[in-house]
């Protein structure tokens, strides 16, 4: 009796100091539409968040088939996170289908986005993340988004923000050292689809591309004819394939111009955990440090 009177007068005050403790917000549900943004959504809700990718490591955001389950995770989401600009095609089939009621949170909103040509007509180039420039105002936008849904934990997620705006600073600032020095005839090189836009417009690297922006688009033969010409005639050394993407196209166009093989890009997709790109971070310097050391080789 005296050791149970003892043990509770030991834990009574250990249960005041926890009852003393501010009341913590419930974990936020978020689901973001592809594994890039994911992450970009982690960085900024930290512990505050679980956020669930529809589109997995891996994956084609532009080809992707939800499935039931992909329904489930939306219709439970309290926040979802969608990069925009014509990326998601499947979304608005997905909402309806599950029965979510809120509006998605559209994060490209405010970027100074470029159009291009695709099928003759001009559209906008969805591929916003591939500069660190643009990712800014993603976490702006995201900051916003999670401090409106639970405002007990607004200052993390403005720390958050501030903490991962440096980052992408400092990723900005390590792709202009890397290309800075690169002749501008050497800034060349092919890649399986036309995603590299913003990248290419940050570092001044042009890239060239059988297909357009979309995987889902299908390159014709004067097309490809087209491009292997131009790649003979602007002395383009490498090419990439991509994680997300078939790559028999661009070995086709390599082969007939014999541009040498740089290595994997991750454009539109993290890897998995075991991969080189698990992070939005990891993923840019990454494909940074490819195609510089392409560069590097070819000159």
């Amino acid at each position: 009796m005296t050791s149970h009177r003892l043990l509770l007068s030991a834990a009574i005050p250990a249960l005041m100091a926890l009852s003393a403790m501010p009341a913590s917000a419930e974990t936020l549900k978020v689901v973001a539409s592809f594994t890039v943004l994911a992450d970009v959504v982690k960085q900024v809700g930290g512990e505050h968040v679980k956020v669930t990718s529809l589109v997995g490591a891996n994956g084609d955001p532009h080809e992707f088939e939800p499935s039931p389950a992909d329904a489930k995770n939306l219709n439970a989401a309290q926040v979802t996170f969608v990069s925009g600009e014509g990326l998601e095609g499947w979304m608005d089939r997905l909402i309806t289908a599950s029965g979510y009621k809120g509006k998605p949170v559209t994060v490209s909103e405010g970027i100074n986005t470029r159009t291009m040509e695709e099928d003759g007509a001009q559209i906008t180039d969805p591929h916003v993340w591939n500069s660190p420039v643009n990712v800014k105002v993603w976490v702006a936008n995201i900051e916003k988004a999670l401090s409106s849904a639970d405002p007990t934990d607004a200052a993390a997620f403005k720390a958050n923000a501030e903490k991962y705006t440096r980052t992408l600073d400092e990723l900005n600032a390590y792709a202009h050292t890397k290309f800075d020095k690169v002749a501008d005839d050497r800034r060349k090189v092919l890649t399986s689809h036309d995603a590299f836009g913003y990248f290419g417009r940050e570092y001044n690297v042009s890239f060239l591309a059988p297909l357009g922006l979309s995987t889902e688009s299908e390159a014709s033969a004067a097309d490809v004819a087209k491009l292997i010409e131009q790649i003979k005639g602007e002395h383009v050394k490498a090419y990439f394939f991509e994680n997300s993407n078939d790559p028999r196209l661009v070995k086709q166009v390599a082969k007939a111009t014999g541009a040498e093989p740089g290595g994997e890009l991750y454009v539109e997709s993290l890897s998995d955990a075991k991969g080189p790109a698990p992070t939005y971070e990891k993923m840019f310097k990454y494909n940074v440090d490819q195609l510089a050391a392409a560069m590097a080789k070819s000159s």
